[in-house]
């Protein structure tokens, strides 16, 4: 299939996922409200935080579910046309292949489902903290598809080749699987710590995607570059309802579903060792948080005044969108000088 084909293809799921999504949340926030099934704001161990956010508190926190349903809708639809009509367009339209999205989209749905059940503990005030799964158990739980996921690269895929920058591909055996393991943790629990004021994991999200698109795209891997399409269109229907003032937020459901597939494709893609720039917001957030408890265990003080460090910046009294807007430009410009780097090594 010739180029301008499959740019067609990718406009045309991301606009019909975007459609369906933009249609299907205003149904989502009215009826969760209606039931009054709001996210929780308890955090007396983080005063500033629950100081800040409190006002939000009963916003519906499921605007994962309603990205993954879209693009589902866009996925089975264009299959079932395809089975119908094997000679037709949508037979060549349909991104549905074993090579290429399968194991995103199952490991999509497993970290998404992990994080629904999350998502509905917190809303509920069950858990040790009424607010869900804890830190050690979402390790543990999210643990289990990165190793599933790792050993189908490696036995299955016969995977075990990382892309240095600059320096080509390395033969890495059975490191691959650690490798694996630790790079999809990583994003997803890097994901969930910027998801913490309006329209910010959103718009990373988006910028994170559409650069992994650029990647896949220039591979020729042109199924996973439709699936990252869907994935976007979701996405940007999804910051419509979430840019400041929230009427939904993404959840554990988005951020920890979202963030296992950005490290999925990267790996897929070999472009996991540049994610340092592509998902650069993520990974300085993560790095704020690992300062914060190493620095108050060896001075019982805080470096930050609240971390994930966008909540340092709030607590400067800064607006938050326009610490959101400053992040996105951040992540733009690193997210763009990743994507150099990746072509020209």
């Amino acid at each position: 299939m010739d180029f301008p084909f499959q740019i067609i293809r990718i406009l045309l799921v991301s606009l019909l996922s975007f459609g369906i999504a933009f249609f299907l949340f205003p149904f989502f926030i009215n009826y969760f409200k209606k039931i009054k099934f709001g996210k929780r704001i308890e955090r007396p161990e983080s005063p500033i935080f629950e100081r800040l956010h409190k006002k939000k508190e009963g916003t519906p926190s499921l605007g994962g579910a309603v990205i993954l349903l879209s693009v589902l809708s866009v996925l089975i639809v264009f299959e079932l046309l395809a089975k119908i009509s094997p000679d037709s367009i949508f037979s060549k339209l349909t991104f549905l292949s074993r090579k290429e999205t399968f194991l995103p989209l199952g490991l999509l749905l497993c970290a998404s489902t992990l994080g629904l059940a999350d998502d509905i503990l917190g809303m509920l005030g069950i858990g040790k903290r009424k607010a869900g799964f804890r830190i050690r158990e979402k390790l543990i739980l999210y643990f289990i598809p990165a190793l599933l996921g790792s050993l189908w690269f490696y036995f299955k895929l016969e995977w075990d080749i990382l892309k240095i920058p600059f320096l080509g591909n390395i033969i890495i055996s059975y490191f691959y699987i650690p490798f694996f393991i630790l790079t999809v943790i990583s994003t997803a629990f890097a994901t969930n710590e910027t998801d913490g004021l309006d329209g910010l994991a959103g718009g990373i999200l988006i910028t994170a995607f559409t650069s992994l698109a650029v990647i896949s795209f220039f591979e020729g891997k042109y199924d996973l570059t439709v699936f990252i399409g869907a994935i976007i269109g979701g996405l940007f229907a999804f910051l419509w309802y979430n840019i400041f003032p929230a009427r939904i937020f993404l959840g554990d459901t988005g951020a920890m579903g979202l963030g296992v597939l950005v490290g999925i494709i990267a790996l897929l893609t070999n472009s996991a060792l540049f994610l340092p720039f592509i998902f650069f917001i993520p990974f300085i957030e993560s790095i704020s948080v690992i300062l914060q408890i190493i620095f108050k265990l060896i001075t019982k003080r805080k470096l930050f005044l609240s971390s994930p460090l966008h909540h340092h910046f709030e607590a400067l009294n800064y607006h938050e969108s326009t610490i959101t807007m400053r992040f996105w430009i951040v992540a733009w410009v690193f997210a763009g000088l990743g994507v150099i780097l990746f072509i020209i090594s």
